[in-house]
């Protein structure tokens, strides 16, 4: 995979130079490219914002600076990638992803879809946002996702692309040492999609007078992962009520109901579960 990102403030993106990322980039599994964006300038201040038209607060990123970086990072889309034969498929266009927190949510899924094309380009924004006119020029020749790390707002997008970077890079093939560990992550899909992950032990088995769970002593992984998956679900309940909520009730094997049922969740004939109102006033 081939991931760009374009910003005014390049040193921010130094943490994608360590951790799993960067040894990813120094592997070979994914290549790495920060450019500033005051490249594309050609005023003695190299600006790259102004007032923005129609009144208001705040600044606006000039489209100039943004449609010739864009132009220039991304102009290898459709030309044959390095070391593809001659007269083979045209390569996919890299994806724009803006972070913004008017864009959709950013997600698990999201992030897998993410993973599995091979070239992103990144294009946070500062002040109050990019000209529109770039999102909309740039869609005319790639796919743009505008995407929002959360119901917040950031100084400028560079920490979301930290975010999104680190949670596609670590689903490349190789990048962890161990594959079942995004399979098992929180909101992954499979048997724990829509649950967070319960809580972690390892050694010594006793600290602070504070044992580990008997049962992840037992050595028995069909009481394992039942506990396991007991524990997701108390946490969940606990703390992202909404997962529950959303589920569909085909999700919930017996052990499952039974447990949520304990916890003060409802379920009519067919519907999905929700919390009775004794269990939410407590």
């Amino acid at each position: 995979m081939r991931i760009d990102v374009i910003t005014i403030f390049p040193e921010y993106l130094e943490p994608l130079n360590v951790s799993l990322v960067g040894k990813a980039h120094a592997r070979g599994l994914l290549r790495l490219g920060v450019h500033d964006l005051r490249r594309w300038t050609h005023d003695r201040h190299r600006t790259v914002d102004d007032t923005p038209f129609g009144g208001g607060p705040g600044m606006v990123m000039k489209p100039e600076p943004w449609g010739e970086a864009l132009d220039e990072v991304t102009g290898a889309a459709g030309h044959p990638q390095e070391g593809s034969p001659a007269g083979g498929p045209e390569p996919q266009p890299p994806v724009l992803v803006v972070p913004t927190p008017s864009g959709r949510p950013f997600t698990q899924q999201v992030a897998v879809e993410l993973s599995q094309r091979p070239w992103l380009v990144f294009a946070p924004a500062r002040y109050e946002g990019i000209d529109r006119r770039v999102i909309e020029d740039a869609g005319t020749r790639m796919p743009v996702r505008e995407l929002s790390i959360g119901d917040y707002v950031l100084a400028g997008g560079e920490a979301a692309v930290l975010v999104m970077v680190e949670a596609v890079a670590r689903l490349l093939p190789g990048v962890l040492g161990n594959v079942r560990s995004h399979q098992e992550d929180s909101f992954a899909p499979g048997p724990m999609a829509n649950l967070l992950e319960g809580p972690v032990y390892t050694k010594p088995p006793v600290w602070r007078d504070r044992a580990v769970p008997e049962v992840l002593l037992s050595g028995h992984h069909g009481r394992i992962e039942r506990w396991r998956r007991d524990e997701a679900l108390r946490r969940t309940a606990a703390l992202r009520p909404d997962l529950i909520e959303r589920t569909e009730p085909d999700a919930f094997d017996a052990a499952d109901r039974k447990l949520l049922e304990e916890l003060g969740w409802v379920a009519g004939d067919g519907s999905r579960f929700w919390r009775s109102p004794e269990a939410v006033e407590e």
